[in-house]
């Protein structure tokens, strides 16, 4: 399955929390695999293995397989990713026909705020909230597995400082 997916810094006053829909905590770890990412994920009391091929169309799009998998075989598959857990809190937030994926990082990458919304194509139209901000598609300091090597405290200063 093609994956288009668009990110977003997000307004840090918590707005989007009233308007959300549902809370889970995730945690993930991902195994080195040269050309695809594998990742495993813990959400609330599911698990999940997940494979993505490259990026595309300068971070818009890529190949996507998940599938759930039993919750202790995550949990022995988790001790196997090099690099550590990242940690986040994601909320649900229905908007307009979509639904944006707002994560909100904890644990190394603590404060680290963004959302994530999955379109059909790339130049689908979607309304946009008023917590939205910038776009950081394909910026690859958002990409989750590279928060693992290179934490957001490390590179803060690049984003704008309504958004820290």
């Amino acid at each position: 399955m093609q994956e288009i997916e668009r990110k977003f810094l997000v307004k840090r006053d918590g707005a989007f929390k009233t308007e959300a829909s549902s809370r889970s905590v995730i945690a993930q770890g991902y195994m080195d695999v040269n050309g695809a990412t594998v990742r495993v994920r813990l959400r609330d009391d599911k698990a999940f293995l997940t494979i993505k091929g490259p990026s595309r169309d300068g971070g818009l799009s890529r190949y996507e397989f998940e599938r759930e998998i039993p919750l202790a075989d995550a949990r022995e598959m988790l001790k196997l990713c090099r690099g550590g857990i990242v940690e986040k809190v994601r909320y649900l937030v229905p908007c307009g026909g979509h639904t944006f994926e707002v994560d909100e990082f904890t644990g190394a990458n603590e404060g680290l705020l963004f959302a994530e919304i999955e379109l059909r194509s790339a130049d689908e139209p979607f309304d946009k909230p008023s917590w939205l901000g910038p776009e950081v598609t394909g910026d690859r300091h958002f990409y989750n597995k590279n928060l693992l090597r290179n934490p957001y405290p490390q590179w803060k200063a690049l984003v704008p400082k309504e958004y820290q």
